[in-house]
């Protein structure tokens, strides 16, 4: 019998012969397991990291991040932290080869070439092979810069005491604090244009927020401050006698004494 006799071929007139690129490409010669990348492969990955994503939301929900309050340029003493999934470059430039005179190296130069080596990885190994100990190249990168994140963002969040910064920082909304408006110090406070800056309930608005003040400044230096100014907030802002001063002061005071209750 020869070849092809009693062999029926259909086809479809929607298709013509010479449209290759909807035939699945011949695997075999490539070693080690192989599918199709369309559909097979591509859509494995889109489960996995369609279960990856649920997790992750999952456990923000659970465990959502601690806020902190708003952010107060007047406070030297603050330390400002980035994102979890930046404290490994926070780290990096804690180095001395890293930072102060180096900062550029460690900041533009180090993670360029470390990206840059990843997105290059898949032209600089153009082989076959699937397996991953037969890539050494791609491989080798991949581990090096997992095992780097890994390592520098551990070693950032080691001396980082989590609690107590949280703690220290903890925001407070105007709903948790009572202002009484009918106190003679709040109306001095508005007539100043303390409110306009500092928001109604001191959250903060244009200027930073005063809920917090008293734990870094006493009564005295809170005076001073109102009258001479600090940073950004000029000098006479507050206009009105000695007695109007010390009014001001224990609404600021009191109102702080509230948000840490």
């Amino acid at each position: 019998m020869k070849k092809g006799k009693g062999m029926q071929f259909v086809g479809d007139s929607r298709i013509t012969a010479d449209k290759t690129r909807f035939i699945p490409k011949d695997y075999s010669e490539y070693p080690g397991k192989t599918e199709a990348f369309w559909p097979n492969f591509l859509l494995k990955e889109w489960l996995v990291g369609a279960v990856f994503l649920v997790g992750f939301l999952c456990l923000t929900v659970a465990h959502p991040a601690p806020l902190e309050k708003m952010a107060d340029p007047t406070d030297a003493a603050y330390v400002p932290l980035p994102d979890w999934y930046f404290l490994f470059l926070y780290q990096l430039l804690k180095y001395k080869f890293a930072s102060g005179a180096y900062f550029v190296l460690g900041a533009m130069v180090i993670p360029g070439l470390a990206f840059g080596g990843l997105l290059l990885a898949p032209f600089l190994d153009t082989g076959k092979e699937r397996r991953p100990y037969k890539r050494p190249i791609t491989s080798l990168l991949m581990i090096m810069g997992i095992v780097s994140v890994f390592w520098l963002t551990y070693e950032a969040a080691e001396h980082v005491e989590w609690e107590s910064r949280v703690e220290a920082n903890k925001p407070v909304w105007p709903s948790e604090v009572e202002i009484d408006t009918e106190s003679a110090g709040y109306a001095l406070y508005d007539q100043n244009g303390c409110l306009q800056c500092h928001g109604e309930s001191l959250e903060g608005a244009v200027g930073p927020t005063l809920i917090g003040v008293t734990d870094k400044y006493s009564v005295d230096e809170i005076k001073d401050i109102a009258v001479k100014g600090i940073g950004d907030m000029p000098a006479g802002q507050f206009e009105g006698s000695d007695e109007e001063l010390q009014q001001l002061v224990d609404f600021i005071v009191s109102v702080n004494e509230q948000a840490a209750e």
